[in-house]
């Protein structure tokens, strides 16, 4: 049990704390010294909603989106593919407890609420419903938005809660990786009564999630050996050559050693791999083949009016970016072989840390548009790609 994620101890006196986090949350608020701190993570997430212009007597109303594109998003997020696991774990446990089992996708909008009815109803009032966000900036301090914007687990009591409305709450929240990329999926919430809160609920929800991460990675493996089944016949006669998953995960190498993974492949953008240079991607059933192009080197020339990253190989690819997406690929570019965290690009854009779902969500698009030239943890360009800084 972490004690740091916890808001409550073993044998606290919950009706006691909740007179006292009210008594806090008000001061603060007055602009008077408080009877003892907030909990630091706390008090980072009241300063950032507070500097969004969330109140805390009118919070924004919730305006949840409609029923199609919640559906639309439960098609693509992944986690529905461990909605059994999580129901196993939590729903039953949830309903028992007179709690909900929430779980949204990486922007923080609800997609499966599951759990006590009386609870639900509850929820209903707030506009805790399928199809809300419940992000820092449109709901104020709350775990599902504070461990998004935190990217760690998050629980909150009472009036933890930035909105005075959600003090009678409880609610505990783990953000969950693609544990093939790391990419953040999205958060597994177990939300209820302030009344019921307990700190064995943090437990409860981190062994769910990584019980869901387990059950992705069993599937990915699954899919490799599916690809080490026919990937005899593709690298016959090949020489250097690779076959790797959508994610660039290598299920079968030759003339090469040592290679985990490359990055993910797109149609027509090459890939760099060490030890061989620039790879032509070549769509194979479940994955991809990566056979040496006719260039050993590619060259990246980041321009900036307008901002925009050319490609240039065995032919010229021109990616237009955004101004962050070009910020960033510069910083990263300028780093060198070291490459920089996503943690010091936050600091660099925006003068502090606390950044990093925005920063680690561009560099993901990032990466899907510029395929193997932007290599992650830590974030650099990839080893035979020639950079041209051109000056503004």
């Amino acid at each position: 049990m972490d004690e740091g994620v916890c808001a409550v101890r073993p044998g606290t006196d919950v009706a006691g704390h909740a007179r006292l986090l009210a008594g806090i949350h008000d001061a603060v608020l007055a602009g008077r010294p408080p009877a003892s701190a907030p909990r630091l993570l706390v008090e980072r997430s009241w300063r950032r909603v507070a500097a969004q212009g969330v109140d805390p007597d009118r919070p924004p109303a919730p305006d949840p989106v409609g029923v199609a594109e919640v559906e639309r998003r439960r098609t693509t997020c992944r986690l529905r593919e461990v909605l059994p696991e999580l129901r196993g774990a939590l729903t039953s446990v949830a309903e028992d407890a007179l709690h909900l089992m929430v779980v949204t996708d990486a922007d923080g909008v609800v997609l499966w609420r599951e759990g006590a009815r009386r609870v639900r109803h509850r929820a209903d009032s707030l506009g805790f419903t399928e199809g809300a966000t419940w992000s820092e900036p449109a709901i104020g301090s709350n775990a599902i938005g504070t461990a998004l914007a935190e990217a760690a687990p998050v629980q909150m009591f009472a009036a933890e809660h930035f909105v005075r409305s959600h003090h009678t709450w409880t609610c505990t929240a783990y953000p969950v990786h693609d544990p093939r990329s790391g990419e953040l999926l999205g958060i597994v919430d177990v939300s209820g009564p302030a009344e019921t809160v307990h700190p064995m609920t943090v437990a409860l929800v981190g062994t769910s999630v990584r019980l869901a991460e387990a059950v992705l990675w069993q599937r990915h493996e699954t899919r490799l050996e599916a690809l080490r089944q026919i990937s005899g016949s593709l690298l016959s006669g090949v020489g250097a050559g690779l076959v790797v998953d959508d994610h660039g995960w290598v299920a079968a190498q030759s003339g090469v050693t040592g290679i985990d993974r490359v990055a993910a492949p797109r149609q027509g953008v090459p890939v760099a791999v060490r030890g061989v240079g620039a790879c032509e991607p070549e769509p194979v059933p479940g994955g991809w083949l990566l056979r040496p192009s006719r260039r050993e080197n590619l060259r990246l020339i980041l321009e900036t009016d307008p901002p925009r990253a050319i490609v240039e190989g065995s032919v010229r690819w021109t990616h237009p970016l955004g101004r962050r997406q070009a910020d960033l690929l510069r910083l990263i570019a300028t780093a060198g072989p070291a490459g920089v965290s996503a943690a010091q690009l936050s600091e660099t854009l925006y003068g502090d840390r606390t950044h990093l779902v925005t920063v680690r969500a561009e560099l993901s698009r990032l990466r899907k548009l510029v395929g193997g030239l932007l290599l992650a943890r830590p974030y650099r360009i990839a080893p035979g790609v020639d950079v041209v800084l051109m000056q503004p």
